[in-house]
């Protein structure tokens, strides 16, 4: 679009606002968090637990006793204005409060929170039902998540709606939730739970509210950045609040991905904010709509908020959390070697090409397992969760970078089978899927501008001290984990055909602790084992065109 015409369009808008009636607009503001990922305290810039010294130095960022003061003062800086709060998942998993408690941590932070609604996370399964099923029972919000199947035998039952209705000033806003339909391969729901297309059942549940007379309609969603732009297409859908891909949307921060908001067209000829807020507390979303009477969105602007020092913790949170972090204490202060520089494992790296912690942990995993016959060291990058800063490395510190206490499992798997599995691990790459491999032991390359499923282009094995071309009919000795081995994050063809599989046992955690105790201090490296060798320029035919934020967006009906 010509900025001439935007600019026409922009001005026909104010216009047709100013002609018509102006109490017919209703504003609503939507605070919003997503990916908080059992960051109970505050974390530094690498997504670990700040320490004291960081913490001295306001060199720390979100925790929850801060996040509750942002969205406290944030309501009351807009006392008597409509206001909505909502949690798009993924709140399990990622520090030892989840290690320890199994989601009562959570629980009492996110009541603590008051948000209106929540949708479910693919991380809310990694332990069956076990853990979310005492969070669902206490949650003082209502959960929704309209794409997620139950059988009778399921504890969850009568837990989860697909749908809930707020009323707000007045106005009926219908909050839509989704989980990413692949969960069954993230995590481990168990025999009793189910998930199904995404897009499906929203569009279902959509049309249920639109017959009641809802006519604001608010998709709460875990399922990606791009995926949400898909679902900002579903008709009647006004306003996407997302998570899982970790996504920040700034119209500040050169780092962002997108503008906050971005706005995708709908079939109906209107125009949907699309938001999320990266992830891990960190930020809080903070997005302003005007709907016109017929409830199609006017305008919509905003940016996330950066939780910092400008946040004085909560008091009452703080201390229920040191409470609640006395019994962990001891195991996170033992020191269990050095780092001789900050080990990097920022998603934007490790879920798209070799990084520092991959390889770490990989070579942490092969080390401990060579004696076995085993050459081939094979890890989701999704699976390594946060950096270490240089210095004194804590048990607590490794757990926090390992935190789902997934053990070693070895197998046998011949070279064909293996390169269909890099090919998996490649697939999802421009969602910075978690499935995306760091390995030891073998070094590879792949081209993005391929078709998903042909992107390898090279693979070599290590064979003594040299590399040398896989053989496709060869069987090779293969160390992953127990999740990656039974099939999760779409490693399926090692649950097929994997021979003389073993869960071999310890903790990943404690190996990498191990391997940091044995090379002391620790020398962060990389060494061209992964190559991304997709050609300058190329563009992936799934990226939309980035929609200018807070341009006005407007529509006859929808």
């Amino acid at each position: 679009m010509s900025m001439r015409l935007k600019t026409g369009l922009i001005a026909l808008s104010m216009l047709a606002l100013s002609s018509s009636a102006a109490f017919a607009d209703y504003q609503l503001t939507i605070l919003h968090i997503n990916d908080f990922h059992s960051r109970i305290e505050p974390i530094n810039k690498y997504d670990a637990t700040c320490s004291a010294k960081d913490e001295a130095a306001n060199k720390c960022f979100g925790g929850a006793a801060r996040l509750k003061t942002a969205i406290d003062e944030t309501r009351a800086a807009l006392s008597g204005q409509n206001v909505i709060t909502l949690n798009a998942g993924d709140n399990f998993q990622g520090s030892l409060f989840y290690t320890t408690y199994k989601g009562a941590a959570e629980l009492y932070v996110m009541n603590a929170l008051k948000f209106d609604a929540m949708t479910l996370g693919n991380h809310e399964f990694d332990d069956g039902e076990k853990a979310i099923g005492p969070f669902l029972d206490k949650a003082n919000f209502p959960v929704v998540t309209a794409n997620i199947t139950l059988k009778p035998a399921s504890a969850l039952n009568g837990h989860i709606k697909p749908s809930t209705i707020l009323t707000v000033g007045g106005q009926k806003i219908g909050i839509v939730g989704a989980i990413t339909p692949d969960t069954a391969e993230l995590a481990s729901p168990g025999p009793n739970v189910a998930f199904t297309d995404d897009i499906a059942a929203m569009t279902e549940e959509v049309h249920k509210l639109k017959a009641e007379g809802v006519n604001k309609i608010i998709a709460l969603t875990h399922v990606g950045y791009h995926r949400d732009m898909e679902i900002a297409k579903i008709p009647d859908v006004d306003v996407v609040v997302g998570g899982h891909s970790h996504t920040l949307l700034s119209n500040t921060d050169k780092s962002a991905e997108g503008p906050y908001p971005t706005l995708v067209d709908n079939p109906g000829g209107y125009k949907v904010p699309v938001v999320t807020a990266r992830s891990y507390g960190k930020y809080l979303g903070d997005l302003t709509v005007v709907f016109d009477d017929h409830g199609v969105v006017k305008s919509a602007k905003g940016d996330p908020i950066l939780i910092d020092q400008h946040f004085a913790p909560d008091q009452a949170m703080a201390d229920h959390i040191k409470e609640l972090g006395a019994p962990i204490q001891a195991l996170r202060d033992k020191v269990i070697g050095e780092a001789a520089a900050n080990i990097d494992s920022t998603e934007s790296n490790c879920r798209t090409k070799e990084c520092q912690m991959g390889n770490l942990v990989a070579d942490a995993m092969l080390d401990a397992t060579k004696n076995q016959g085993i050459t081939i060291a094979f890890l989701n990058g999704g699976g390594v969760r946060a950096s270490i800063g240089e210095g004194k490395v804590t048990m607590g510190a490794v757990i926090t970078v390992l935190p789902f206490q997934n053990t070693l499992a070895t197998f046998h798997l011949k070279g064909s089978d293996l390169r269909a599995a890099l090919e998996n691990g490649v697939s999802q790459v421009e969602d910075g899927a978690g499935r995306f491999p760091q390995v030891a032991g073998m070094r590879f390359s792949f081209d993005r501008s391929k078709p998903a499923g042909s992107r390898i282009t090279d693979v070599e094995v290590r064979e003594g001290d040299n590399f040398v071309p896989l053989d496709e009919a060869k069987t090779y000795g293969i160390v992953s984990n127990n999740y990656m081995r039974a099939g999760g994050d779409g490693y399926k063809i090692f649950a097929a055909r994997a021979e003389n599989a073993y869960d071999y046992g310890p903790d990943l955690a404690d190996i990498a602790a191990d391997y940091i105790t044995k090379h002391s201090p620790y020398k962060p490296y990389t060494d061209g084992r992964i190559k991304d060798v997709t050609p300058a320029g190329y563009v992936a035919p799934a990226a939309q065109p980035k929609t200018a934020a807070g341009a006005a967006a407007t529509a006859p009906s929808k």
